[in-house]
């Protein structure tokens, strides 16, 4: 229970980090292509009072997400953290005042549904708190070698494709961050010295790093419609691949794997449902209503 209720909170703060860093990206005009001009985007959305609340509130989320996967295993944390998507409806309605609508809670009912079916069948095990250097040095070729191609292949795209590519390359470094999360804190009881003084907590900041800059990329490219259901059903699935391959973890095969598959079905449809769900699709968190703004009210992306 403890682990379930420090994910979701993990889950709620990163939910409201996603949604105030987008409304910082929707204040700021998109600009031009090209390094220069991502560069000076950046420089201004980062002075967004919404988008320093949106860090505080990641900083928030690692926090309970290390404390979460100190007591639990990867393919059962990070899986949880799909909740997010409910709380990005939930948070995004109130910052860019949009009321949903049935068909957008239908949706979430699918994905509540298959993540707890998945969860329930899977039944994800504890495996080791820590992995040898071998698997590290393995997993992390193929998942670093996964997120250039994603990053290669979102080049030539523009708009809702483009987010979707970026925000699944972001899923894929935050499932690498949360298991490098993992070993750090595994290590933690050999003491402070013992983590500081090897590799896994740098790695973590690196890759953070990385995930975060392209967590920006995807708000700048798109909405979020676009963008966090391949960001937050990415890091979910990649992470239960993660704890088999780096931790042991294991999850049930044999006859439950019928119900966990129609938990990942379920999951699927109601992640497409959203992404073309009328209520938070086009300019569902593009314009803002600010408070005594009319019909006629300037809308910015």
């Amino acid at each position: 229970m403890l682990v379930v209720v420090l994910a979701l909170l993990a889950a709620l703060s990163n939910a409201a980090a996603s949604v105030l860093q987008r409304r910082a990206a929707a204040d700021e005009p998109e600009g031009g292509p090209g390094v220069r001009q991502a560069v000076r985007w950046l420089g201004h959305v980062l002075r967004r009072p919404y988008w320093l609340a949106g860090a505080g509130m990641l900083a928030l989320s690692t926090v309970l997400q290390a404390a979460a996967l100190s007591v639990g295993s990867l393919a059962l944390v990070q899986p949880l953290m799909a909740a997010e998507l409910l709380f990005t409806l939930v948070v995004g309605s109130m910052v860019f005042h949009r009321r949903p609508d049935r068909r957008t809670w239908l949706a979430f009912v699918a994905l509540a549904a298959g993540l707890a079916a998945f969860l329930i069948s899977a039944s994800p095990t504890a495996g080791r708190d820590t992995a040898s250097a071998e698997q590290w040095l393995l997993t992390s070729a193929v998942v670093l070698g996964g997120v250039v191609v994603l990053v290669l292949a979102a080049r030539p795209v523009r708009g809702a494709p483009r987010a979707a590519l970026l925000g699944l390359a972001s899923a894929v470094s935050f499932s690498l961050t949360a298991a490098l999360l993992k070993e750090v804190t595994g290590r933690l009881p050999d003491g402070p010295a013992a983590v500081l003084g090897t590799w896994p907590v740098y790695a973590t900041a690196v890759a953070g790093g990385v995930a975060f800059l392209l967590l920006q990329s995807a708000f700048r490219a798109g909405t979020l419609a676009a963008s966090q259901p391949a960001l937050t059903l990415g890091d979910a699935l990649t992470s239960v691949g993660l704890g088999w391959a780096l931790f042991g973890e294991q999850i049930t095969l044999g006859v439950r794997t019928v119900p966990a598959l129609v938990g990942v079905v379920l999951m699927g449809a109601g992640t497409a449902g959203l992404a073309r769900a009328p209520s938070v699709a086009g300019d569902w968190d593009s314009a803002a209503r600010r408070p005594g703004a009319g019909p006629t009210a300037r809308r910015v992306r």
